[in-house]
């Protein structure tokens, strides 16, 4: 038996050479971005004059233009950069592409997404049927999109009766699907953290109507079955307090934290009053302080979402918060060291040319105070963070993923820049903004509301 498995081997490695060369992988083709302005994503001052080489779709080497010698194989494709500015691809850390599902409006959005430099974006729990459909197509480049990291979601039995739940499970029961699941005391943690593991998501939402209990139980399961915890920054009744204590990875919606300080903290996330903004003075208010310093130590990402009560003011319904309030805490966040990334939860106007995350990042410069390297920040190294402890893109640097925005103005110096956005690349992969036409999709991305 041995001696026979032996000569098939030996008739295997006999192949004729022409037989051999076309099982070797292809050669992945490379392209130099050279005499760049860098902003690398990390904070650092912008950097003239260096180029990127890309091999595949990743990043091989950052150096400034003349500092070291190498050989490039004759076929590497030089793009000269002179005069344009590069950074990391964007990440728009909270979206929601399918409440209810809608292919072609979710298409449109991705387009416009990608053709303005979002290479990466976290979606916050939908019908996840959808999702995974959509993040398989941009991930191979089916369609023009982001790469998109997705969370399944829990909540306590009396969330459900939320018509999203109904739009996001059509043809099934909403708190009884592996993307949406109604958590009880005596539900299997572990086995419900599995099943919703098997959707593919990144991570676990938690989202609302838990006990602080229920919120560290879930977390704890999902940590050890190796899934990020994104959740809100109140859970109802948890109060944020609770939430952080269980160590999320990530807690969305600054206004949330808010709760910390009203005199009855709300019992579900149906039955909120507004918050007490008349107990916030200009300084930090002293249950906030301890809530932002747990939030440094542990690493917890706060998704911001500035832009979300900017876009409750034009809605029927009274808003929870201001966006004077979410700015001023957001500033906050800032000033005391928190990760901040930047997140929409909502669409820009259908017929804008740019997408919503222009909005969050024109509002932490111009309300949050932030500068604009620090917003850009935001969007980039730690839109990488809001997704993993560990991101393979964010910043440019040898390794990571080749995911770059190329502008004709400086955005370090002025956020608005962003808008003379010429060349996104995702994975290696040239999305020139001239191939863009913002008029084409107006009546796709008009499907469905903010």
């Amino acid at each position: 038996m041995i001696r026979s498995c032996l000569t098939a081997l030996a008739a295997v490695l006999a192949l004729s050479p022409a037989v051999a060369l076309a099982q070797e992988p292809p050669v992945e083709a490379q392209t130099v971005y050279r005499n760049v302005t860098l902003i690398d994503g990390t904070g650092a001052p912008a950097r003239a004059a260096m180029n990127i080489l890309v091999r595949g779709e990743r990043i091989e080497r950052v150096w400034k233009e003349g500092e070291i010698a190498f050989k490039l194989s004759p076929d590497t494709r030089i793009v000269d950069m002179t005069g344009r500015f590069v950074l990391p691809g964007l990440t728009d850390s909270h979206q929601h592409l399918a409440t209810p599902p809608n292919r072609r409006f979710a298409e449109a959005q991705l387009k416009r997404d990608l053709y303005s430099g979002i290479t990466s974006t976290r979606d916050m729990a939908d019908d996840l049927r959808n999702i995974a459909d959509l993040a398989r197509a941009t991930r191979i480049g089916e369609i023009p999109g982001p790469d998109i990291h997705y969370a399944a979601l829990m909540a306590g039995p009396s969330f459900f009766d939320d018509p999203r739940v109904g739009a996001a499970s059509l043809g099934a029961v909403g708190g009884q699907v592996p993307w949406m699941q109604a958590i009880r005391p005596d539900t299997d943690i572990r086995q419900a953290v599995a099943e919703a593991k098997g959707t593919s998501a990144a991570a676990i939402k938690i989202y609302a109507n838990l006990p602080g209990a229920e919120v560290a139980r879930i977390t704890a399961e999902a940590h050890r079955q190796e899934l990020q915890v994104w959740t809100h920054g109140a859970v109802f009744p948890a109060t944020p307090a609770e939430v952080l204590a269980a160590r999320p990875d990530s807690v969305s919606h600054v206004c949330m934290l808010a709760y910390q300080v009203s005199d009855q903290f709300p019992t579900g996330y149906h039955r909120r009053a507004a918050v007490q903004e008349e107990k916030f003075g200009k300084d930090v208010h002293p249950q906030i302080a301890p809530l932002l310093a747990t939030m440094r130590r542990d690493g917890v990402v706060l998704d911001a979402t500035v832009r979300i009560y900017e876009a409750m003011k034009g809605r029927p319904s009274k808003p929870y918060c201001s966006t004077e309030l979410a700015a001023q805490l957001t500033s906050q966040a800032l000033k005391a060291g928190v990760i901040i990334s930047a997140g929409t939860d909502g669409f820009s106007n259908p017929a804008a040319a740019y997408p919503a995350l222009y909005e969050e990042l024109e509002l932490l410069v111009d309300r949050s105070g932030f500068s604009p390297m620090q917003a850009i920040v935001a969007a980039t190294r730690n839109g990488a963070l809001a997704v993993s402890k560990t991101p393979d893109f964010g910043t440019i640097e040898a390794g990571k993923l080749a995911n770059l925005v190329f502008t004709g103005q400086d955005p370090s110096q002025d956020i608005r820049a962003l808008r003379t956005i010429t060349l996104t690349v995702k994975r290696g992969k040239d999305y020139p903004r001239a191939d863009f036409d913002p008029a084409a999709d107006v009546a796709a991305r008009a499907m469905v509301d903010d």
